[in-house]
């Protein structure tokens, strides 16, 4: 959905942290759901110059962001505690923060110091955002939503980057485990899984120009007349974020054109 044009302010008032929110899919995520009527976004990453500039571009007034490593689980905390503490809830964590495999390899090659950085962050990292939003979300008596990136790579295999696979049916495992227990509080856990998308982060990794990335990726999906973008993934977290899915819980919302299925 462009930004002219939302039908309504679906977040209205909510408080959200979007970890990864410096750009690609995070970034997408955060001007929707300003577009949305977010009363407060925190926007988490590394990437400090970025995050400080789309902050800014959002506004002040509704747009925040912090220095926030997840593989180190007291900084998640910190964010979670700060944005509770100055906005005085938390409504939704778009836990999307993760990283793509450093090489193709495959089982036989499996470089496990390579394993272990990308498991910090992409399993450990998303199971620490969902512990303590979800503890801040318990303690104020908050029905809120939490939304994690996962990918189309936690439900087949491939032919390399085993260690990325694994990482994404880990994330898969903590939504379906997580959303069970959460469900008492009122509180749902879902998941997003696109197929590729050309962000910043797998240009890089793959070499390419954008434009390069998005036609690797469009002859594989079934669906024909358009490319995944980033705000097609930011419309599937919208809608999981949003009373649009108040009864949608441990749900992997794939997005992808029709790949999987055509894969069955």
């Amino acid at each position: 959905m462009q930004e002219s044009e939302p039908l309504s302010h679906k977040l209205e008032g909510r408080v959200v942290i979007i970890t990864g929110g410096a750009s690609g899919i995070g970034e997408a995520t955060a001007r929707l759901f300003a577009v949305h009527g977010a009363r407060m976004i925190v926007i988490a990453d590394i990437q400090d110059d970025l995050g400080k500039k789309v902050a800014e571009s959002i506004g002040k007034d509704k747009c925040n962001y912090m220095h926030c490593d997840v593989r180190k689980d007291g900084e998640v905390k910190a964010l979670v505690d700060f944005t509770v503490q100055n906005y005085g809830t938390l409504d939704v964590m778009f836990s999307n923060a993760g990283v793509l495999s450093s090489s193709p390899q495959t089982v036989l090659d499996l470089d496990f110091a390579g394993l272990d950085r990308l498991f910090a962050i992409n399993v450990r990292g998303m199971a620490a955002c969902v512990k303590y939003a979800a503890r801040a979300m318990v303690e104020k008596g908050v029905r809120g939503s939490i939304v994690c990136t996962a990918s189309v790579s936690a439900s087949r295999g491939d032919k390399y980057s085993t260690d990325y696979h694994m990482s994404k049916h880990a994330v898969l495992g903590l939504v379906r485990a997580a959303s069970t227990q959460l469900g008492a509080n009122g509180i749902r856990v879902n998941c997003v899984s696109p197929y590729g998308v050309a962000t910043p982060a797998l240009c890089k990794t793959l070499g390419m120009e954008m434009d390069e990335v998005e036609k690797t990726c469009e002859v594989h999906p079934p669906l024909k007349g358009l490319v995944l973008k980033t705000n097609h993934v930011a419309d599937a977290v919208l809608f999981l974020a949003s009373k649009d899915s108040e009864f949608v819980n441990g749900h992997d919302l794939v997005v992808d054109g029709g790949l999987l299925s055509k894969m069955l």
